[in-house]
């Protein structure tokens, strides 16, 4: 692995270790580093895009639910869950693996979104 300069973190963290973090809990921890982490855009990106694109996962997974419960249509949903929660399995480690490399993986829309901010 090249040794990258991400710049330095307001919290001390290495900016690398930050990024994986930004993805650990989710949303939770995109939200908890984009508050704390004001100086690198590095560390910013990745906590942004976390809260976007697992942000939208938990509202999907909300809809669905209720969709569910409200036609109890169970079979069909349930198929549906089990891919939506794979993809996010995969997802979330492709991104912590991709924030500790120190790359700016940018996903198609959520990345266009975090940029932004």
């Amino acid at each position: 692995m090249e040794n990258k300069d991400l710049g330095t973190t307001s919290t001390g963290i290495k900016p690398n270790a930050a990024g994986l973090l930004c993805y650990l809990l989710g949303w939770v921890t995109g939200l908890i580093f984009f508050l704390i982490e004001k100086d690198n855009k590095f560390v910013r990106f990745h906590a942004m895009q976390s809260m976007v694109v697992f942000g939208g996962l938990t509202v999907l997974n909300i809809v669905l639910s209720m969709i569910l419960s409200l036609f109890r249509i169970y079979m069909e949903l349930f198929f549906v869950f089990q891919l939506v929660g794979l993809a996010a399995v995969a997802l979330w480690i492709i991104l912590m693996i991709k924030a500790y490399q120190g790359e700016k993986f940018k996903l198609p829309i959520a990345g266009d979104i975090a940029e932004t901010a």
